[in-house]
């Protein structure tokens, strides 16, 4: 289904009385608006769709004959210029002039039957009136932030990078270079360059958060204010410790011997290792609490560190080591297995 075009003085924001000079002033301050390098992701491809429109509508309304033929006859002006320089061919031989029409007979073309068609074909197009300029806020920016454990622990100050437009150092802001269009900017009288701020990110944001920095985005025109900007928090994996909300988990190795006798052994924590009791006769998978050692939870206080217990028989061992563990071997002991063969059976 055909989609009816926009009207040229509606993409710039003008009334059909506009100057020129409020055309340029008016697409200088939305091509800065709408300049694809100033977005990413998908609203890039958003702003590449108004970019283009915006420049399609510069083109013609800043050129003062093709606006006169777009004033007249709205979005059909190319199709009627084609027309009048067919009529101006045609001149006075018009009578040799033939038209045909599918599905008709050919006929004289004159230059009465030509204007007459042109008039019907053409009246009332393009007759839709813009507004005039208002003040509009600065589009919001985002984008993306990681962040360790660590720094989700005590809360951080990130470097984020973002694009700004400034005047273009071709035109000098001015867009056009010797009467042309600047190549630079495209008329827009402004490009943009890599601008660094520091956001505060508070402790205990959780992964997925959206960070509102306000003021922080793209500048408004005719006096609007300027946009927000939006952090997306993703917190990087960490290679030892585990997060469930507000609660750290992180694997404890530990011998045999220190599982059965008990020992004080040193644990590892976001901050600083701690000495911990392992109990003895601990089991394997068994779980250490530590309180108040995890992540900041969104009701206050902290989360916990469980340590879960991991039992590591040594790769090698001594001579003495091998006859303690003969010794053993040759006492009573229940049978690991005598379970799982029982449930085996039952199958």
């Amino acid at each position: 289904m055909a989609t009816t075009p926009r009207d040229f003085y509606q993409i710039l924001g003008l009334s059909r009385g506009a100057s020129a000079d409020d055309i340029k002033k008016a697409y200088r301050r939305l091509a800065r608006q709408y300049h694809p390098d100033l977005h990413s992701g998908s609203k890039k491809a958003e702003m590449e769709k108004k970019f283009k429109e915006l420049n399609e509508a510069n083109e013609v309304l800043s050129d003062p004959g093709k606006r006169k033929k777009y004033d007249q006859y709205g979005a059909q002006w190319e199709q009627a210029e084609a027309f009048e320089k067919a009529r101006q061919q045609a001149g006075g031989g018009a009578q040799g002039f033939r038209w045909e029409q599918a599905g008709r007979g050919g006929g004289d073309f004159n230059s009465e039957a030509f204007s007459d068609m042109f008039e019907n074909l053409f009246s009332g197009r393009g007759r839709t009136s813009g507004t005039r300029g208002f003040s509009m806020p600065g589009e919001d920016l985002e984008a993306e932030v990681e962040l360790t454990l660590r720094e989700v622990l005590t809360g951080v100050t990130k470097r984020v990078n973002l694009r700004e437009p400034i005047p273009c150092p071709t035109c000098q802001g001015n867009g056009t270079v010797r009467g042309r269009t600047c190549p630079t900017c495209y008329g827009s009288g402004s490009t943009t360059e890599l601008k660094t701020i520091e956001v505060k990110i508070p402790a205990g944001v959780q992964d997925g958060t959206r960070v509102r920095v306000g003021g922080k985005g793209q500048p408004g025109s005719n006096g609007g204010k300027r946009g927000d900007l939006y952090l997306h928090v993703a917190i990087k994996p960490d290679p030892i410790f585990r997060r469930q909300g507000s609660d750290i988990h992180v694997t404890l190795p530990v011998y045999p011997w220190e599982a059965v006798l008990g020992a004080e052994i040193m644990a590892p924590t976001l901050t600083e290792p701690v000495k911990v009791k392992v109990p003895p006769g601990s089991k394997a998978e068994g779980k250490l609490r530590l309180k108040d050692k995890g992540l900041p939870s969104a009701s206050g206080g902290y989360g916990d560190l469980f340590l879960n217990l991991h039992i590591v028989v040594p790769p090698t061992a001594t001579e003495e080591e091998l006859t303690l563990y003969q010794r053993l071997s040759k006492g009573a002991h229940p049978d690991l297995r005598a379970e799982l063969l029982r449930q085996t059976r039952m199958r």
